[in-house]
């Protein structure tokens, strides 16, 4: 059986990103687009549920960046209760 060539379109490029990141970096654009876009229509709850999936996206992007390790991440304290004294 004989070998196909490819042809010269299909031609991978390499690029300095990895797949992964290309991918992560469209989808965070893409949602941060999404949330600006709901923001300016009025509708704050869609943007900001945009905005969650963004940071997702930008996470992933961090921690891919810093050879997959997660960075430690603050903790959240709860607010005290108003009108609680200790």
């Amino acid at each position: 059986m004989a070998r196909r060539t490819r042809s010269p379109k299909s031609k991978v490029v390499r690029t300095r990103l990895p797949r992964q990141s290309q991918n992560a970096q469209r989808n965070y654009e893409r949602y941060v687009e999404l949330a600006r876009a709901e923001a300016l229509k009025g509708d704050l709850i869609a943007a900001e549920n945009y905005l969650q999936h963004a940071e997702h996206y930008l996470r992933s992007m961090h921690d891919e960046a810093h050879g997959g390790r997660l960075s430690p991440q603050p903790a959240v304290l709860p607010k005290p209760l108003l009108g609680h004294s200790g």
